[in-house]
């Protein structure tokens, strides 16, 4: 779906109860022990290797050499893995990696229903969950409306250099390279990039590379809109700093976009964050906003969106136009369901298909989303629409229990790569009213398949998993990043599970 957020990105559409009659075929690639415990109806959290401590190391890298064809290419063999083929050939590299996945999964959910898995049985090719044709997207190139810069050591061991990382920490090998030959980053973007590049090789103060070295300059956020619309954030360590001493680096910074070389870039708005963690939001750190309009909008399914600078929204606009459509159809919503919209982020889903549902509840993490989509509902006379914002693990439970004797419940769920907490997974497969879900998922392996394991097996009372279990029924690839690997699918289901 989705930033890093998205690396493979999918939509499925779930449903209670009732089993499917699943074919038996061996997992690939899952080790016996993991089969072992699942046919006795225990789980196994799938958790990742912890990297080993890093090492502290004061030793600057010298100079690489000069940036030439070579670095550029190995940028974009990292971030865009799939640049050197045509978009046709892409999207079966994707299909096929998309049917590998779904049955391994199916073959997952088999063994945890207690089907015996034969070596006959896992030669089959058939899916019980029907998978369609990968949905292309309508723009290949430049589609991203936000771009996130690093700034580091380039390969001529400039620290001012502003672009994308290649290398690891742990491997003390960082290098940045600039990405404006990058397929899917549009010129805008790159524009914004070179000319915070130019401003931080004139100013005084350093790039703040590693926190405990000190340094001040730090990443840029560049978003559009389809009108051409640019929002600009910079994020900065204030270190020891007084606050004049902050103004006047602002103020430098607000006079190079405003009168100075970086006037080209036509910024709509120019945020400032100081930052003493990797990422902050908001709440922890607020945007300032150092000139220009607060807010940027965007024309989609008929609605005016309003964004924040801390807003989430699919990086692809028209790619998450066929997205949504998908769940629409998806979802089976008509004025007798309620739409329950978890992680709902500026709140596009619900706010789209609020007037085919008696009511949409959405939940968001991040208050700035949650106001977006308040002011979107308010501003294109939507009134059936309730956001809440805050953690959906302490919302959704009160709220499935204040709703459950009312409609059924058609449930969409967009959570980042960490998953779905496992209380707002108890929430979901404990309510009886919520009989169709849409999962989608942008990285459909880790913590997306221990969801979708959860809300599909078997009765727990361990787990305190106690509802009929959704099933399976259909997978619908949208492909919203060209060039990657990733792309988003959506998984819907009812018990009888049956985007």
């Amino acid at each position: 779906m989705h930033n890093l957020r998205c690396f493979l990105s999918r939509v499925g559409l779930f449903s209670k109860p009732g089993l499917l009659p699943w074919c038996s075929r061996k997992p690939p690639g899952w080790s016996q022990l993991f089969l072992d415990s699942a046919c006795k109806g225990t789980f196994t959290h799938v958790t990742a290797k912890k990297c080993p401590r890093r090492q502290k190391s004061h030793k600057k890298p010298s100079c690489l050499g000069p940036l030439d064809g070579s670095w550029q290419e190995k940028l974009a063999d990292v971030v865009t893995p799939l640049w050197r083929l045509s978009y046709e050939e892409q999207l079966k590299v994707k299909f096929k990696a998309q049917k590998k996945i779904l049955r391994r999964l199916e073959s997952y959910l088999q063994t945890f229903h207690g089907v015996k898995v034969t070596a006959a049985a896992a030669k089959l090719e058939g899916f019980h969950c029907l998978l369609h044709p990968i949905i292309p997207s309508p723009v290949i190139d430049g589609y991203r409306n936000k771009s996130t810069f690093s700034v580091n050591r380039g390969p001529d061991g400039n620290p001012k250099t502003v672009g994308y990382y290649l290398g690891t920490w742990r491997d003390r090998n960082i290098v940045c390279i600039r990405s404006n030959h990058l397929k899917n980053i549009p010129e805008k973007h790159s524009q914004v990039a070179q000319y915070y590049e130019i401003f931080l090789r004139q100013s005084a103060m350093e790039p703040c590379l590693l926190f405990h070295e000190g340094g001040h300059w730090r990443e840029l956020i560049v978003r559009t809109n389809s009108q051409g619309h640019t929002m600009a954030i910079v994020t900065f360590h204030p270190q020891e700093l007084r606050q004049e001493e902050l103004c006047v680096q602002k103020e430098s910074i607000k006079e190079f976009f405003i009168k100075g070389p970086g006037a080209v870039c036509d910024l709509t708005s120019l945020y400032f964050q100081e930052s003493t963690r990797t990422r902050c939001s908001h709440q922890q750190s607020p945007y300032q906003l150092l000139f220009g309009e607060p807010h940027i909008f965007e024309e989609l399914l008929g609605l005016k969106i309003r964004i924040s600078p801390d807003a989430f929204f699919q990086i692809n606009t028209a790619g998450a136009e066929m997205l949504y459509r998908t769940v629409g159809k998806l979802s089976g919503v008509n004025s007798n369901t309620i739409l329950l919209d978890i992680c709902c982020g500026t709140g596009v889903i619900g706010l789209s298909l609020a007037q085919y549902t008696s009511q949409v509840l959405g939940i968001e993490l991040v208050e700035q989303a949650i106001e977006d989509a308040r002011w979107t509902a308010a501003f294109n006379g939507i009134t059936n629409c309730e956001f809440y914002a805050g953690r959906a693990e302490k919302i959704l439970p009160q709220l499935l229990k204040s709703k459950e004797n009312e409609q059924l419940i058609v449930a969409v769920v967009n959570p980042a790569r960490a998953g779905l907490h496992y209380q707002v997974v108890q929430a979901i497969r404990n309510c009886r009213a919520i009989r169709t879900l849409v999962f989608i998922s942008c990285k459909p392996l880790g913590e997306t398949t221990r969801n979708i394991i959860e809300l599909c097996c078997p009765p727990n009372s361990t787990k305190k998993l106690l509802g009929e279990p959704f099933v399976l029924r259909q997978a619908v690839p949208v492909d919203l990043f060209p060039h990657t690997p990733h792309y988003p699918r959506a998984l819907p289901g009812k018990p009888t599970i049956g985007p």
